[in-house]
């Protein structure tokens, strides 16, 4: 009886070339859909990019479409591992607020191929329940609500409740981020941050003013 021999274990799986590869692939990825536009990119630009074949590309990602929403994916936890690097080891609650809105900024300005990413996902994944940029924003908000539970406790805010203040804030950064983008950045971002932060933290009324119509304003009628 003729005796079966046994196969051989094919080489293991490099781990890290195989994260290196993911890496370059999403990296090439990002700035071709920027510059060409999803519709007008085929995979094997990003494989040309990179030396490789497509079917390489393929065997990271099955589509085009799983392709493209990795590398906005990519870009979103790169801002979040960009705003835990400047925001780390900053004992004041406000002051690590300041730094967030700077990194945050600082980050879209750095890599603009990120913000043409969010506006084609929008254009071309309208079947899409909540765009990759929300999905990582709620996710992430949590700890940012807590902290400003922390400040009101402390007595350096005001109650309220906390949705409503990650909710404008993180539509003003939206918003900046955009205007930055289009228009061109016209101001440091250090000042910018220091400017959408006096806003909501002093808002634009004096003191006096303040003290004599806040439930006029709260309510949405005109003072007397």
């Amino acid at each position: 009886m003729p005796v079966k021999s046994k196969k051989r274990p094919g080489r293991p799986k490099d781990k890290a070339l195989i994260a290196r590869r993911c890496e370059e692939i999403l990296d090439a990825a990002a700035q071709i859909f920027a510059a060409q536009g999803y519709r007008n990119t085929d995979v094997q630009l990003v494989a040309d990019r990179l030396n490789i074949g497509k079917g390489t590309v393929y065997r990271y990602f099955p589509s085009k479409r799983n392709l493209f929403l990795a590398a906005v994916d990519r870009g979103m936890r790169r801002l979040r591992t960009q705003i835990e690097t400047c925001t780390a080891n900053i004992a004041d609650p406000l002051e690590r607020i300041v730094r967030a809105i700077s990194a945050y900024l600082t980050f879209f300005d750095t890599h603009p191929e990120f913000v043409e990413l969010i506006i084609q996902e929008r254009a071309e994944f309208k079947d899409r329940a909540k765009p990759t940029y929300f999905e990582h924003r709620d996710a992430n908000v949590g700890p940012w609500q807590e902290l400003f539970r922390e400040l009101m406790r402390a007595g350096r805010v005001r109650e309220m409740p906390v949705e409503r203040i990650t909710d404008v804030l993180g539509n003003l950064l939206y918003g900046t981020m955009f205007t930055n983008y289009f228009a061109g950045r016209q101001k440091p971002f250090e000042v910018q941050a220091q400017d959408i932060l006096d806003i909501v933290f002093y808002g634009i009324l004096s003191e006096q003013e303040r003290k004599g119509c806040p439930p006029a304003v709260d309510e949405g009628t005109p003072c007397d």
